[in-house]
C-alpha cells in the first residue's frame, strides 16, 4: 500500500491551490508561485505542483514556458553548490547555471559572486530531459542591479517586444528605463526614478491587456501621449 503511494506521488502531479500547504520542512526551497511560511511551503498560485528535488513550484495551467536553447531568460538564484548556482527561470525543468559559465575565474564561496535570491540575465545553453543548463559567458548577461522585476504571460513576450523589437523601443524611449524581456515572461525595468520604472511597468501591462487588439502600435503610443497630457 505505502509503495503503491509512493509510485503515485512521483508519477502524478497534484493541483495547488493559493494558500494552501504544498510541503513542510526547513529542507524545501520555494520556487516561482510558492512562498515560504515558517517550516511550510505555500502555493500562491493556481497550478500543478512540482517538486525537484528540494526546489517547490507551481506551473501554472497556461502560458507555461518551454526553453529552448538560445533564449535569453530571467532566473533567480535559489541555492549553491561547489559547482554552480540552481535556478528559477519559471520553467517545467530545473535549471542550472555552471560555474564554468561565469565570464571569470570563481575562487571559494560561490554566493559572494551571486547570491540567493539574486536576479540573473542567463542564455539557455542547452535543454535535457530533466533539466536546463545556462550560461552567462556572453555579453549583455549577468546579476541585475537595483531596478524592478515584473512576470507577465511568456505568451505574451513577442507582443511586448514587438515587431524587429519596435514595441520595447517604444516603452525604453518613452520611460527611458532600461529593460530586458526575457522569454520566460520574466521582466527587468531600471530607470533614474521609481516614477520612470512604475511608467515603463504600466506600459508592459497595457500592451500584455491589449495584446490582441490591431494597431497595438498606435494604441501604446496614443497612451503615452495621453499620460503627457
Amino acid at each position: 500500500m505505502n509503495e503503491e503511494k509512493s509510485m503515485n506521488e512521483e508519477n502524478k502531479r497534484e493541483i495547488g491551490i493559493p494558500g494552501e500547504i504544498i510541503v513542510k520542512g526547513s529542507d524545501y526551497l520555494p520556487g516561482e508561485g510558492t512562498r515560504r511560511n515558517g517550516e511550510e511551503i505555500l502555493a500562491t498560485k493556481f497550478g500543478l505542483i512540482d517538486i525537484s528535488g528540494r526546489l517547490v513550484k507551481i506551473i501554472p495551467l497556461s502560458g507555461i514556458y518551454m526553453p529552448r536553447p538560445g533564449n535569453v531568460v530571467i532566473g533567480r538564484v535559489l541555492d549553491a553548490n561547489f559547482s554552480g548556482w540552481m535556478m528559477d527561470i519559471n520553467a517545467p525543468y530545473s535549471s542550472f547555471l555552471p560555474v564554468v559559465e561565469c565570464p571569470r575565474f570563481i575562487k571559494g564561496d560561490l554566493t559572494e559572486f551571486l547570491a540567493i535570491g539574486d536576479m540573473v540575465v542567463c542564455k539557455v545553453d542547452n535543454v535535457k530531459p530533466k533539466g536546463v543548463d545556462l550560461t552567462i559567458k556572453l555579453r549583455g548577461l549577468g546579476k541585475l542591479e537595483n531596478g524592478m522585476i515584473i512576470f507577465i504571460n511568456s505568451n505574451k513576450v513577442p507582443r511586448v517586444i514587438g515587431r524587429e523589437g519596435s514595441m520595447i523601443k517604444m516603452i525604453k524611449d518613452e520611460t527611458k528605463c532600461d529593460v530586458v524581456v526575457g522569454q520566460n515572461g520574466v521582466i527587468w525595468i531600471s530607470g533614474s526614478n521609481v516614477e520612470d520604472e512604475l511608467k515603463a511597468k504600466e506600459a508592459i501591462i497595457f500592451v500584455v491587456e491589449k495584446s490582441f487588439v490591431e494597431g497595438l502600435t498606435e494604441k501604446v503610443k496614443e497612451w503615452f501621449d495621453g499620460r503627457k497630457k
